[in-house]
């Protein structure tokens, strides 16, 4: 099955080129991206132990960050390469670090042995560590050959993702076999993993419960916040279609019972904000999106995020936040978002019965009495109206218990990565 892969690849390697530019015109890249995609590397190699982490996306980038900052303060580790494949994910991680001479971020170049060979003997990684469910198999097998220590973090094998393994299953153990270690996110994807064929297999926890110790810029500007002192706010997040028209009939029903509710609105993907703000509109409902949050006044009923990057700032301001993905029907096999983000906050979470991929996490929160299911937007709204009928402070004591578990955590990750430095 290998054999076949990379047989595609290679096939894949003349057109490379022309598909990365028709993903530039549709601005899914940009220059720089483009280029190292193709991996054309223009960032020298210095010397010293070098450490490289790999992300695909904006959850994975956030997910590391803590792991990133106890890296840096290791005296062993000189360099700390990242690198990611989304331009959203690569725009947040360059912001973080920019400043940092030690950390330096580039694209992933594509799957296909020539560049990703190119890559690693320029690179010439002392440690690699891939992050969530990241598998590439051209690249995982050179870097096996080349004898580089191999880790997964924080992986994530949800049950759709092991059915498409098992169909693949002498492919999955092939490459799941070469990794030195895999420290996983939650018991079904150890369960899974030991299936595909990994052999040194950790469970300590979800490390999206760590915290950063220097937290991003997540203040909104104080004119905004004075505009809304007053306001009962709350969050419909990480939200896909269909479940924003449920949040904008939640607020019209909350309105009904409190006058200043602001509903903010964080959609997934923020390249269907303009669809989201056509669709909201019909409703008769003031939007303001969040690039232009100086237009909020005491009319503006929702406002709709829509760049990526910004979510714990409005977590901040709302006690209460609902989690998309678990409401969708036409999602329910790859259901459920992550709540770690604003349970860690101090809000109390409201999601769907759909959230296949966080059992685990939600269970958690369940019992430290910070989430609660609901089946449609009537439930949602009448559960919103009951709790700002107490109008009880964000649960601080519940955060702190969070923060020692994601500590914990963290700890224990970065123990085990520290025997490979």
């Amino acid at each position: 099955m290998y054999f076949w892969y990379r047989f595609l690849t290679y096939l894949f390697y003349p057109f490379a080129p022309i598909y990365l530019y028709f993903r530039k015109i549709k601005k899914k890249e940009d220059s720089i991206s483009y280029k190292e995609k193709l991996s054309r590397i223009g960032i020298t190699r210095e010397k010293g132990f070098l450490i490289w982490f790999h992300v695909a996306s904006v959850g994975e980038a956030m997910s590391i960050l803590p792991l990133i900052e106890s890296c840096i303060e290791e005296k062993k580790i000189d360099k700390i390469l990242l690198t990611s494949i989304t331009l959203s994910s690569g725009n947040i991680l360059k912001k973080r670090f920019n400043l940092n001479k030690k950390v330096f971020h580039q694209f992933l170049p594509l799957d296909i042995p020539i560049w990703t060979n190119k890559f690693l003997d320029h690179w010439k990684p002392n440690l690699s560590i891939f992050i969530d469910s990241e598998i590439w198999p051209n690249l995982i097998s050179q870097i096996s050959k080349k004898k580089i220590p191999l880790l997964l973090v924080n992986a994530r094998i949800t049950r759709k993702s092991f059915d498409r393994w098992k169909l693949i299953i002498s492919l999955a153990k092939k490459i799941f076999g070469k990794f030195d270690l895999c420290i996983v996110s939650n018991k079904e994807s150890e369960d899974f993993l030991k299936i595909l064929g990994a052999k040194n297999i950790k469970n300590y926890g979800n490390l999206k419960f760590s915290k950063i110790k220097t937290e991003l810029n997540n203040k909104l500007d104080s004119n905004f916040l004075n505009k809304i002192q007053n306001r009962k706010i709350w969050c419909g997040a990480s939200t896909h279609p269909s479940e924003e028209i449920i949040c904008a009939k939640s607020h019209l029903k909350i309105k009904e019972k409190y006058k200043n509710i602001l509903t903010i609105i964080i959609p997934r993907h923020i390249d269907r904000v303009k669809t989201i703000y056509e669709e909201l509109s019909k409703l008769d409902l003031k939007i303001v999106v969040s690039s232009n949050l100086n237009q909020v006044d005491a009319t503006t009923d929702i406002i709709l995020v829509d760049s990526y990057g910004e979510s714990l700032k409005f977590y901040n301001i709302a006690k209460y936040v609902f989690l998309g993905k678990s409401l969708a029907i036409a999602l329910i096999k790859d259901s459920g978002q992550n709540p770690i983000e604003p349970a860690r906050l101090g809000c109390k979470i409201f999601h769907g019965p759909y959230v296949s991929n966080f059992v685990e996490i939600y269970k958690y929160l369940n019992e430290l009495g910070i989430s609660k299911e609901v089946n449609n937007s009537n439930e949602l709204s009448l559960s919103l109206v009951e709790e700002f009928k107490d109008n009880k402070p964000k649960n601080l004591e519940i955060a702190e218990k969070i923060e020692t578990y994601g500590q914990n955590i963290l700890n224990n990750v970065s123990m085990a990565i520290k025997k490979y430095i």
